[in-house]
């Protein structure tokens, strides 16, 4: 029955008033000395620890394979908790209780009963409503869930419900954990851009992301773990049953977990292709010969402090241990070329200065992000379109991922009907060193949210990741350029045919044109 809007205001202000005034409740106290544990080392005596050593050419390179296809990758996650013997250690921003995050969470589970100790570690921005599945989940024996800075009330509620209730810590709430890392017995890791979702892994209807990880092994995994365990201990990290409370036993959380999880709520993920883009076949292809086919390469990785956050300024001067600071090191290091990849790009001052510099030597710096219709936040492509013009009159190539074209392209196992929008987080440089990793260009990766990655020295490597920018930048993209005399802009494809001109935002609405365009004034483009 359809309800006036009288109605409607009222029982909002009346839940507004209410997680208002249990905003005064706060995070309980924890003894961190009892609840802290460690990362257990690699050992030959498991199996995948036996084939990472048997792979690795020398103890000081690390070996990576590339996954373009989110049908691979939510497969090698899989893979690699099904063959786990004694540790999975698993650290996501987003880790969503739909098909897929019960389908890896299964695997986790399943290796849990064989005796693998389970540590996840998940930020709390997206758990709301969720705390049965992760009650249900911690229920089992060998299984861990914290959570990174939690909200202490209204934890039945979303994101907005939660925030309200949150009003008075703010300046706590808005700072998040972006990191995205998989480790199986300290041996195998997956590192890069992509979360727990049905949207990552082309099982979304609706959308699905254009994302980039990588499967790793070798040098870096120890300091990964190190990485991990800086987070599991750290002082934002809450034990989930400090603050998800419930009133079932654990063998009625147990039974609800073998239900939501199952056959029926849960269905596995499509047949996997034979290739990829890469012509790469699955990992569980090498897993179960024995020995790894990567790419070999000296790395290192980094990731935010978990505190960096909160003692920061939003806005303020990158930390040098910052994983940003360390990116953008790297960047100015380039001789003739940068390429890179970002869902969410709002250079700011800071970056500004940078590809000022970068140009004024004649480096050529080759960029592609969202449109205004392929983004899934278009508030943050607000705050990149402040810059766009300066970006092109100081030499910048700009490409926008075009969901209509991406709709186009007839590369197999992508989108069909779907919204295709961009999410790689990646960096190539003078093609032969790369990024990959949880880190965007933009001013909230910088200095209010945390993130992880790998800065890898590999030619080959490089030439992979431009082979999988260039696919999507040159048939599922449009060009953009300064329109005639210098002013506006256009939007430039070539189906190989023909070339097209456009001179509106591609594939955008009016109404999606005209709020972006009243919005701008009021964009804080340093929360973004």
């Amino acid at each position: 029955m359809k309800r006036a809007p009288g109605e409607f205001l009222c029982r909002f202000a009346i839940l507004a008033l209410a997680l208002l005034l249990g905003a005064c409740s706060t995070l309980p106290a924890v003894n961190r000395a009892v609840i802290a544990s460690e990362a257990i080392p690699i050992s030959a005596q498991t199996t995948l620890g036996g084939m990472a050593q048997r792979s690795a050419p020398s103890p000081e390179v690390s070996g990576f394979r590339l996954m373009p296809l989110g049908l691979f990758s939510l497969d090698t996650r899989v893979q690699l908790a099904r063959r786990a013997e004694v540790s999975l250690d698993v650290q996501y921003y987003h880790f969503e209780n739909d098909e897929t995050g019960r389908w890896l969470l299964r695997a986790l589970r399943d290796a849990a009963e064989r005796g693998v100790r389970v540590r996840l570690l998940i930020d709390d921005l997206y758990t709301g409503g969720q705390d049965p599945l992760w009650l249900a989940f911690a229920a089992h024996k060998n299984v861990q869930v914290r959570l990174f800075n939690p909200f202490c009330c209204a934890r039945e509620h979303g994101q907005g419900g939660r925030f309200i209730a949150s009003a008075n810590e703010w300046s706590r709430v808005n700072h998040r954990m972006h990191n995205k890392l998989f480790i199986a017995d300290g041996a195998m890791a997956v590192i890069g851009g992509r979360n727990v979702a049905n949207e990552y892994y082309l099982r979304s209807r609706s959308e699905n992301f254009v994302d980039v990880d990588a499967f790793t092994t070798g040098w870096v995994v120890p300091p990964l773990q190190y990485l991990f365990d800086r987070y599991w201990n750290s002082d934002p990290v809450f034990p989930l049953e400090a603050v998800a409370k419930t009133d079932l036993s654990p063998a009625e959380l147990r039974a609800r977990f073998e239900d939501w999880t199952g056959p029926v709520n849960t269905p596995p993920p499509a047949e996997l292709p034979p290739n990829d883009i890469l012509g790469y076949g699955p990992i569980a292809d090498d897993l179960d010969l024995g020995r790894l086919g990567l790419i070999w390469g000296e790395a290192y990785v980094f990731a935010d402090h978990p505190d960096k956050p909160f003692d920061g300024e939003v806005g303020g001067e990158l930390a040098e241990t910052s994983v940003t600071y360390n990116v953008f090191e790297a960047i100015r290091s380039a001789q003739q070329e940068v390429v890179a990849s970002s869902p969410y790009f709002v250079p700011g001052p800071t970056s500004m200065e940078m590809l000022h510099e970068l140009r004024s030597r004649g480096v050529k710096i080759t960029v592609m992000t969202n449109s205004l219709a392929s983004t899934d936040e278009p508030i943050v492509h607000i705050g990149y379109s402040h810059y766009r013009e300066e970006l092109l009159r100081m030499g910048v190539d700009l490409y926008e991922l075009s969901s209509s074209r991406l709709r186009e392209n007839k590369r197999m196992f992508l989108f069909g009907k779907s919204l295709g929008r961009l999410h790689a987080k990646l960096v190539v440089i003078d093609k032969k060193r790369l990024f990959i990793g949880s880190m965007n260009l933009d001013p909230r990766s910088a200095t209010i949210n945390t993130e992880l990655g790998a800065m890898i020295d590999s030619p080959p490597l490089a030439r992979e990741l431009l082979r999988i920018i260039d696919i999507d930048r040159l048939q599922s993209a449009y060009r953009v350029r300064l329109g005639p005399n210098g002013k506006g802009l256009e939007w430039l494809s070539n189906d190989g045919e023909r070339e097209m001109v456009l001179h509106e935002e591609p594939d955008s609405t009016p109404w999606l044109r005209i709020k972006s365009w009243l919005l701008k004034p009021f964009v804080p483009v340093e929360q973004l």
